[in-house]
């Protein structure tokens, strides 16, 4: 069993498989994970058949892990079987709105974490797809997600079969703040940022891309302002369309 510390995302799965009798095991585990009201507002659609991973992978943008793990599970936050279980009860739901979908999408990823930390704890590899709030339209039409379902988040499950190096982290004094926030200043971003940016691959992927410093490797290819508003027109318009706008 590996520590935290020792942690890293896993895109590369041996061909062994990933049985139900553990797969539902860890899923079944992670539901002690804190949940608003106790309520549970999670589902999780586990993907296996080729097929189905071919027609997520484009929502994915094409990353190889999503068709190369023997499992998917895409995370969603839900709405609808609590609904249905107050309209069958007698009961009046009014969870078609903002605060509903943020109050499950935080359960929803803490499930997901709690599932992740449980995986690897058992040898199994994990990687997180943040791409799944960036297409969520695709995703819900393709897992067939009904109104107050939305996809949050993803995971590629599988056996190891790379050990990678880790990625960076920034120091722990970098993120907490004692009693109220300290803002930076241009000192503290020195501070905290140096390591980072003189760590060998990120001077050569500034390099390469042609850039003075590793912030615009970010601001202007990896995550622009373009795409940024274009993904979240993208994604107010699925919350829409799942009745939580």
């Amino acid at each position: 069993m590996k520590s935290l510390d020792e942690r890293k995302s896993i895109r590369k799965y041996s061909g062994k498989a990933v049985s139900n009798e553990i797969l539902y095991s860890l899923l079944r585990q992670a539901e002690r994970t804190p949940t608003m009201g106790n309520l549970q507002l999670y589902s999780v659609v586990v993907t296996r058949n080729a097929e189905m991973k071919a027609a997520l992978a484009p929502a994915h943008f094409g990353q190889p892990m999503v068709e190369g793990a023997p499992v998917v599970l895409t995370f969603c936050a839900d709405f609808r079987r609590t609904t249905l279980w107050a309209e069958n009860r007698k009961a009046h739901p009014g969870y078609d709105n903002f605060l509903s979908f943020m109050n499950a999408a935080t359960d929803t990823l803490l499930y997901c974490q709690t599932f992740t930390i449980l995986a690897e704890e058992a040898g199994l590899g994990t990687c997180f797809l943040g791409t799944t709030v960036y297409n969520p339209t695709k995703v819900i039409d393709i897992l067939k997600l009904p109104k107050l379902v939305m996809p949050v988040a993803t995971i590629t499950l599988g056996w190891p079969d790379e050990d990678p190096a880790q990625s960076d982290r920034l120091p722990l004094d970098s993120i907490v703040h004692e009693e109220t926030y300290h803002d930076y200043s241009a000192a503290d971003i020195d501070k905290y940022y140096s390591e980072k940016e003189t760590l060998p691959e990120n001077k050569h992927f500034v390099e390469i891309n042609h850039k003075e410093t590793l912030a615009q490797i970010f601001t202007d290819i990896r995550y622009t302002k373009k795409d940024n508003e274009a993904m979240s027109a993208g994604l107010i318009e699925a919350l829409k369309q799942q009745g939580f706008l």
